[in-house]
């Protein structure tokens, strides 16, 4: 497998991107730049003179926590999942695919420029509910898709989701040094990790997400996943995508505008702009689980909050789970 990052020599990228008809024979690739942080793969801008495109490659592993493995085919997922959600309500919100190699475990996709992701929505800890109704419109239009009867279970992925959402942070001895992110995280931590009450519904709702679905969920619908370039939207990094249940995605995406904006009455918004038959309280837990999993996990976000808001938050999330 050839790997390519930041630093491969122009050269050979050059040569590979022709042999696969991506590029023309003399095209010259001008810029090899990162594109964003890359949470879970290598993500490349590539620039020529006639064009510019991203590429995306996965790697053995979680590119920002090396020392996790993750599995090779998260891509084929990704690509699979780009395929079938091609419906008129989507193509704007989605990167055109250009190209994809299985071998190499990499895609080629549109350039939609200089985007920014929605992470500011942390800082500014307010959001417009048109934003909300739109975000919730787009995730309904993908559950709305038919799932493809070849599409990958994804179960590798999911078992390493699984454990970081709905194993680890409920572990006392996880070895996850909490007061390094903040001081006093890991005294506010303690009570939930020993919390049979919680840990009983946690570990109901983590067998659910193990299990087929009906539903082609994105699987990490997020601030992180969210782009926005010139006031369009786009949905991105769908490798987590598997056939599940819709309140898993709906859940996550309150999860985390309830953590920018202290305010769980937009469970509310989202539920009335889904506009379909779901279970709210299945929902709210899915919610409260993942602010729980956010705050005291390993997959910590920029969230700069005092300890005290953090304790009113974990107790939200508590209040959310037993519901």
């Amino acid at each position: 497998m050839k790997y390519f990052d930041s630093e491969t020599p122009k050269a050979t990228l050059q040569q590979y991107l022709f042999s696969k008809g991506w590029i023309q024979e003399n095209e010259e690739i001008i810029n090899i730049n990162t594109a964003g942080e890359g949470n879970m793969n290598i993500v490349l801008r590539i620039a020529t003179p006639n064009q510019s495109f991203i590429l995306k490659q996965s790697r053995p592993f979680v590119q920002k926590y090396q020392q996790i493995a993750a599995p090779l085919n998260r891509i084929a997922v990704e690509y699979q999942f780009y395929q079938a959600v091609q419906n008129d309500s989507l193509k704007a919100h989605i990167p055109k695919i250009l190209g994809y190699d299985p071998q190499q475990h990499l895609l080629l996709m549109e350039d939609l420029g200089y985007c920014e992701d929605l992470s500011s929505l942390y800082e500014k800890r307010t959001i417009d509910t048109q934003l909300i109704n739109k975000l919730t419109q787009n995730l309904l239009a993908i559950h709305q898709n038919k799932v493809p009867h070849n599409f990958p279970d994804n179960l590798a992925m999911r078992n390493l989701n699984h454990e970081h959402i709905f194993v680890l942070p409920f572990l006392s001895d996880n070895g996850f040094q909490l007061d390094a992110i903040q001081n006093g995280l890991e005294a506010c931590a303690a009570p939930y990790k020993t919390d049979s009450t919680i840990k009983n519904i946690v570990d109901k709702i983590g067998e659910k997400y193990l299990s087929p679905g009906n539903t082609l969920l994105h699987g990490d619908y997020y601030p992180g996943s969210w782009m926005t370039a010139d006031k369009k939207l786009y949905i991105i990094d769908p490798e987590f995508g598997f056939a599940g249940f819709p309140e898993f995605d709906l859940g996550v995406m309150a999860a985390h505008i309830i953590m920018a904006t202290d305010n769980d009455n937009h469970i509310k918004t989202i539920t009335s702009a889904y506009n379909d038959n779901i279970d709210k309280s299945l929902l709210t837990k899915v919610a409260g689980i993942e602010i729980m999993r956010r705050l005291i996990g390993l997959a910590q976000l920029p969230l700069q909050r005092t300890i005290s808001e953090k304790q009113y938050l974990l107790h939200l999330a508590r209040k959310m789970i037993v519901s």
